[in-house]
């Protein structure tokens, strides 16, 4: 079982860019699609994007697009995430997780399709 460990959130301004890093150890997940979810207090766990195995396919969320860019580096078996033009609505904790299942190389929403998760990074945007 892959253990992930997410880092670089913190308490920024509205405007602000912050970048999220997670890193996978106990296995490669090379061959897996990873993406990256949030949640907010009384909110469900939301889908925020998602990356391919290989980088080449990348999903998200309509309200992030043109604003965040997931990427990854299966060498150093780490996805990231850089956030711009950060709004109070993305304040949550923000999780990274590796899809499992039949199609586990192709970037997929439903937070049921992802089988390891990390223990999250709170992202605070001030107004």
């Amino acid at each position: 079982q892959v253990q992930l460990a997410e880092s670089g959130g913190g308490l920024v301004q509205a405007g602000d860019s912050l970048r999220l890093s997670c890193a996978a150890s106990g296995r490669t997940f090379s061959s897996n699609a990873m993406a990256w979810f949030r949640q907010a207090p009384g909110k469900e766990r939301e889908f925020v994007a998602a990356i391919s195995w290989n980088g080449d396919i990348t999903d998200y969320k309509d309200s992030v697009k043109g604003r965040f860019t997931i990427s990854r580096d299966n060498a150093k078996n780490t996805v990231y995430l850089q956030m711009n033009s950060l709004k109070p609505e993305d304040t949550a904790v923000y999780y990274c997780a590796v899809k499992g299942g039949s199609y586990y190389y192709t970037p997929s929403r439903p937070v049921e399709e992802y089988e390891d998760w990390g223990q999250g990074t709170q992202v605070t945007v001030s107004p």
